[in-house]
């Protein structure tokens, strides 16, 4: 009766959570972008059988939020742990992160990053990183803002929110939004 998770972003690691776990925890997601991982999800439904579905299967992404009136400066503060995972988690040719950046339709700013940050220039990396990844994958703003965008997550098949914050008001205010 103790549920198992998997971390999983890759096709085939989203493929074997869904036929063989009761969960899966994608290290960024967005959540208006579902069909990046549906097609794996249900071929990992077909092959575990027995009625395995979404019902009944639990999409639980990481969601960093920072909240401020700033919303450059709360995006400032997501782009070195996107540059980081994108651009310099593996071998130019084998990084799973940067890979699922292109499956986001990230792929110029993946290759960008990447290069970046494997010469060695990490700050060029980090500005590199879009904006719109950021607002996509991550709650920042003022509580208006991300009010405003929970609509998306609760509209997605997301049945739990891991959020990571350093912010306790944001916390608070995630919480009180979503209950």
């Amino acid at each position: 009766d103790l549920p198992i998770y998997t971390a999983a972003i890759s096709p085939a690691g989203v493929k074997v959570a869904a036929e063989l776990a009761d969960g899966f925890l994608p290290v960024w997601m967005s959540p208006e972008k579902w069909n990046v991982f549906a097609p794996h999800v249900e071929e990992g439904f077909k092959k575990a059988g027995g009625g395995k579905s979404i019902a009944n299967f639990d999409v639980a992404p990481f969601v960093t939020c920072v909240m401020g009136d700033d919303i450059a400066k709360c995006r400032n503060a997501v782009k070195p742990m996107l540059a980081l995972y994108i651009g310099g988690m593996g071998a130019r040719n084998k990084n799973f992160y940067n890979d699922y950046a292109r499956r986001l339709g990230y792929e110029e700013a993946a290759t960008k990053i990447q290069d970046l940050y494997l010469d060695g220039k990490k700050m060029e990396a980090m500005a590199a990183v879009p904006d719109s990844l950021v607002d996509e994958v991550g709650r920042l703003g003022p509580r208006e803002r991300m009010r405003d965008r929970l609509a998306a997550w609760k509209a997605s098949p997301v049945g739990t929110l891991c959020i990571g914050s350093g912010q306790v008001d944001a916390l608070r205010t995630i919480a009180e939004l979503v209950l």
